[in-house]
Formats: C-alpha cells, structure tokens, sequence
C-alpha cells in the first residue's frame, strides 16, 4: 500500500499543485507570449501581528534550476506582518518568465506558511520560557512525512533541541529525548531508571509519574540515581489538577530533602501560557509539542505585481518591485517603490533593505545559511525586537 504523502520528485514536478494552475499553463501554452513577471509573496491576513520567517531553504529548492531571479528576507528574520503605514510586506520576490515557476505556487506557499507558522509559535514559547532549555516533542501528532520540517522550523524559533531523529540530523544535533512511561510499565520505576541513567550521555532526566504520586516518586528517583538532573512530569490532564501547584509541592519536598541540583521538567499540553505559569511556579526546562507542531500557518498569498517592466496588480495588491527598509536603530519598518531615494529613518537610524538577492536564474548566491546560523540570527532578532514579542506574550497565546 502507498502511503498518502508526495515524494521531493513530486512536488518539483508540479504534482501537488492547486489544479487551476496547469490548466493555466495549458491556456497560456496555446500560442500566448510567456510575459516576464515580478511576483511578490506578502501577508494575507493579519492575525499575526509578526512572524519569524522561516521555510525560505524548501521553496528555494523548489525554485532551483529554473530561469527565475529571487529577492527575499532572510529565514531567521522577526517582522511585523505590515508596515508603519499599514502595507504588508512582500517576504519573497520572484521575476521571470510565468510558466517557468507558476505551478509551484501551491507548493512553495505551503512551505513558507507552514514552516513561518511553526518558527513563530516557537519564538514564543522560547520568549515565554526565557533562558531554560525548551526540547520540541510535537512530531507524534502530524504526519511524519513533515516531521523534519518541523523540528527544523521549532529549532530556529529557539527550541534548544529537537525529539526527532531526522530532525536533529538536520539541524546538527543530537536528538533530545527522556524515557517514555513504557519503560516503567515494562521493567518498573527503579529498574527503568537506573537503565536510563546509565545510558545518558547528556543530561540525566527521568520519567516520574508513572504510578506514583509526583512528589514522592521524584524523591525516590533523587535519592536513588545520584548524580540526577532533572524529574520529569508528565501528568495527564485527567489526573493533573492544578499542574502548577504540583511542580511547587514537588520543589518543596526536593528542596527540603536537600535535592536543591535536581531540577524540574515538564512536558504535555504546554503553550505559551502554561510555560509562563509553570515557570514561576519553578519549572526549569519545558517539553513542548503539538501547540507548537500544529501551529497556525501564516496566511501567505503569491500576487503578480508587475508584467514586463509595467507595475499591475489585483485589487487590494500593491503592484511594482518594492524595498523593504528597517531601520538598525528602532526596527521601524517601511515598504517603498523600488526607485524610492534611500534616507535614514526619522530617529536618525540607518535604513536597510531586508529583501536580499538569494538566486540568479536558477541558481543560489552565495552560501546557505546551515540551520545553527539561522537560529542564531532569530535569536538576535529576538533580542533586537523584544519589544514586539513582549506585545504579544503579554496578550496571551
């Protein structure tokens, strides 16, 4: 039986586009002129009031080997999803002739909404969770044919280690995991644990709540593995009460015991929200899943905004090439007709145009940035746009 995915072969070859397209390229094909067009990917919407950009490496290799120019903001890049005068930003833009890339538009949306989506959500967990390490777990609840994509779009917004093993070859690193409550089931407690830790390179962190009360069971796991560094739990929602009231009863007793170095992990459920809570309430490391995994992708759309040097587009498009100024000081971001006279912001910083030239027909320009580098660079963006985060981290998830 074949499994319900589409191979790299099929989505290249314009297998998974919307149908409408090759109908397109039919009519066009029937003794019509292949015009030059300058296509823009912009907001569709304006739920997200930004997006760390993030899917950029997929729809570049979707476009590779084709006779099309690509200017676009580099994967990594915290934006508003409009500018200071309202006009959404063109993340991606393409030029060349229309048959050659049009039925890859269904794909290469797909990429960038999805991925944007996924690396926006994680950069709020990662601000919500602040310097404790947060693992991304969320691969279990969608399809795996995706998982690397997810993991890679979850390590950029700032998870600091992955679950999937296809998704830590990606990125370069080792994959994170603990234990799962089968272990417990299959051998008991003590016996699980002291084959875990015996196995851990890493960090020595265990699974507690399989059958016993938190509390107790993190207790006996400290005084049975000694060099532990973290409890985890798990607790279901169904027996979980108030999860943040058992992470304080569970650092009472450690602490009183004199367990002050084993730390407290949670995992199941967890959001934005529950990180903030469960972080005060003296959570130290987080694992988080399916908000994350099963993010809402961002409401990107592909528009024709110039053919054959002439600016034109739908209603409610803004047509010509355009620059994307953002000021180093402020972070005030302008949309601008390509020919606009550069100047410095009205704080007196410098301008700089985020779209960059990523492929000349067909073919990339320069060195791709590997998954750490583009992390790196979020996390700057981060850093530099705290302000905007904070927004919406205060406003809830």
């Amino acid at each position: 039986m074949r499994m319900s995915s589409a191979s790299e072969e099929d989505i290249k070859s314009g297998k998974t586009a919307d149908v409408y397209f090759g109908k397109t390229v039919g009519i066009l094909s029937s003794g019509f002129p292949d015009r030059q067009v300058i296509m823009d990917v912009t907001f569709s919407g304006s739920e997200f009031p930004f997006i760390l950009l993030s899917g950029l490496n997929d729809t570049l290799s979707m476009l590779e080997g084709k006779n099309v120019d690509v200017f676009a903001i580099p994967e990594g890049t915290l934006i508003p999803n409009r500018d200071i005068k309202g006009i959404p930003l063109p993340v991606l833009s393409i030029s060349g002739r229309y048959r050659e890339f049009s039925v890859m538009e269904t794909a290469l949306l797909g990429s960038l909404s999805q991925a944007s989506g996924i690396s926006t959500k994680s950069c709020m967990i990662r601000a919500a969770a602040g310097d404790l390490p947060y693992i991304s777990f969320g691969i279990r609840r969608m399809h795996p044919a995706i998982s690397p994509m997810i993991d890679r779009s979850a390590f950029i917004g700032g998870a600091d280690g992955v679950s999937g093993l296809m998704g830590a070859e990606l990125i370069g690193r080792d994959a994170v995991g603990t234990m799962p409550h089968a272990l417990s089931l299959l051998l008991g407690d003590e016996e699980a644990w002291k084959m875990c830790a015996g196995i851990t390179n890493g960090k020595k962190t265990l699974l507690i709540d399989t059958f016993d009360d938190e509390k107790f069971a993190a207790l006996k796991a400290a005084r049975l593995i000694k060099d532990l560094d973290y409890v985890r739990l798990d607790t279901p929602s169904s027996r979980r009460g108030n999860f943040g009231n058992i992470v304080r009863e569970v650092r009472w007793e450690l602490d009183l015991r004199g367990y002050k170095n084993v730390k407290i992990m949670v995992s199941g459920g967890l959001d934005v929200e529950s990180v903030m809570d469960l972080r005060k309430a003296g959570a130290e490391a987080f694992g988080v899943g399916t908000s994350v995994a099963s993010a809402k992708p961002v409401d990107f759309a592909l528009d024709i905004v110039e053919i054959e040097g002439n600016p034109i587009a739908k209603r409610g498009k803004y047509s010509g090439r355009k620059k994307v100024l953002r000021c180093q000081d402020c972070r005030k971001v302008s949309v601008v007709p390509i020919d606009a006279k550069d100047e410095n912001c009205s704080c007196g910083g410098e301008m700089e145009n985020l779209l960059k030239p990523v492929m000349k027909k067909g073919k990339m320009v320069g060195r791709y940035p590997s998954p750490p580098e583009i992390r790196e660079r979020a996390m700057d963006e981060m850093k530099k746009g705290s302000a905007l985060l904070s927004l919406v981290i205060e406003n809830g998830d």
